[in-house]
């Protein structure tokens, strides 16, 4: 022993419970961890569909005139100090007037609050709605990163489910037989991640009526705004926030194909000012004060990056993502071991049930995740990461052709895996 001392016992090491119990809905560690399956001596290119990352594709490139406004902002010299807690006046005055022009009523300045992402925005609203004994309801299959925050945070969250049958539409009964008196608020995802749904101007009407009804607010994730491909349009939860408020979170990851910039928003749509008397946003300001800033100068590249970024660009990105989605379904068809219920509308995803009796030595969805990306270095995101066991969830937001190459080495996958079929 180092100077004849006694061994420090070191106090530090105890694991935080709250962060494990968050971590069981890490869908990026899942993910990521098929990479440690893929076999390094395969020459053939490996085929993400397992996470939404458009960008690595220079069919998917963000608009020239985006990348420019973000270097003039870096490079004028006024955008390097702190911003204040609700972020740069600018940023949140260029968002409320973008989204103040598909809504009845005007969106301010003062309604807005900048993020450093949306999942930044996610993190946010879970922790200023984490009042003790309050719970949310969450959609089933869902984007995991809301359970994770509100486990994080002590929040209690219970599931609705998304009915494949019809489209993916909110189960609303299912939502008014698990609220109670503490449920505090619902969410919704339009377009969806991760079932590629739109949902229409009716069902969102019902959905307000349902939360008005129980009292709760809506919390839109409309991260995916016009990424749609399909016959319906995209309809703003807002439009509806005279019947209930209404909190809508946004960014510019996916529609200007841009998610390592971490830039997004919470907005107030609520113009009968339920949330702002229920001190919501001044919440939302608070945490914000004591939580990860986003890139200033990204905030301040905000106003022209939306006035500046002409409509080409939004029409050739969503011509090739409408041809990735034609190209995802069709060959779907093709694998005689998967349904996929509903042709995606929109975002960037589809969910696909597997048929495991038809499969041999595949166990569960995991599983057959892990031998594709082993076999075919195609990399798939199970369904058990988003409440969905024995489905998967992919991307198309692939180069087309990549994405065609990778869906017919599945379908190879699935043929020498299958079983062989009995004759009568």
């Amino acid at each position: 022993m180092e100077n004849g001392g006694e061994a420090a016992k070191w106090r530090f090491g105890a694991a935080n419970p709250a962060l494990q119990a968050a971590g069981r809905h890490n869908l990026r560690s899942l993910v990521h961890d098929l990479y440690d399956r893929l076999d390094k001596s395969d020459p053939r290119p490996v085929v993400p569909l397992g996470h939404g990352d458009p960008s690595a594709f220079a069919c998917f490139r963000t608009a020239a005139a985006a990348e420019e406004s973000v270097v003039t902002a870096a490079l004028s010299g006024t955008h390097n100090s702190y911003a204040r807690a609700a972020g740069v006046e600018e940023a949140r005055s260029a968002v409320a007037a973008h989204l103040s022009r598909e809504l009845p009523y005007e969106v301010t300045a003062g309604d807005v609050v900048i993020t450093a992402g949306c999942n930044h925005a996610i993190e946010v609203m879970m922790a200023v709605l984490a009042a003790p004994g309050a719970n949310v309801l969450l959609p089933r299959p869902g984007y995991p990163m809301y359970q994770s925050r509100a486990s994080l945070c002590g929040l209690e969250f219970r599931n609705f489910d998304l009915l494949s049958e019809k489209g993916w539409e909110v189960d609303l009964d299912g939502v008014e037989a698990i609220a109670d008196e503490n449920t505090v608020a619902m969410v919704i995802v339009n377009p969806n991640n991760p079932c590629g749904c739109v949902y229409s101007y009716d069902h969102l009407a019902e959905i307000a009526e349902t939360a008005r009804k129980l009292g709760i607010l809506v919390i839109s994730d409309e991260v995916y705004d016009h990424c749609i491909f399909g016959s319906k349009p995209f309809v703003p939860m807002g439009v509806f926030g005279e019947i209930a408020p209404v909190v809508t979170m946004g960014g510019i990851s996916k529609r200007w194909m841009v998610p390592g910039w971490r830039l997004g928003w919470i907005a107030a749509t609520d113009p009968r000012g339920i949330l702002r008397e229920k001190k919501i946003i001044e919440s939302v300001i608070g945490y914000r004060a004591i939580s990860a800033d986003p890139a200033t100068f990204i905030q301040g590249a905000l106003p022209q990056i939306i006035a500046n970024t002409d409509k080409a660009f939004f029409e050739n990105a969503m011509n090739v993502l409408s041809e990735a989605a034609e190209i995802c379904y069709q060959k779907l068809k093709e694998i005689e071991c998967v349904t996929c219920p509903h042709k995606p509308e929109g975002s960037m995803f589809v969910m696909v049930k597997l048929d495991l009796s038809c499969l041999d030595g595949i166990h569960d969805d995991v599983d057959f995740c892990s031998k594709v990306a082993r076999d075919e270095s195609v990399l798939i995101c199970p369904g058990s990461g988003l409440g969905m066991k024995d489905w998967i969830r992919i991307t198309f937001a692939v180069d087309p052709p990549l994405l065609e190459d990778g869906l017919e080495r599945v379908k190879s996958f699935c043929k020498r895996h299958g079983k062989p079929r009995r004759v009568n």
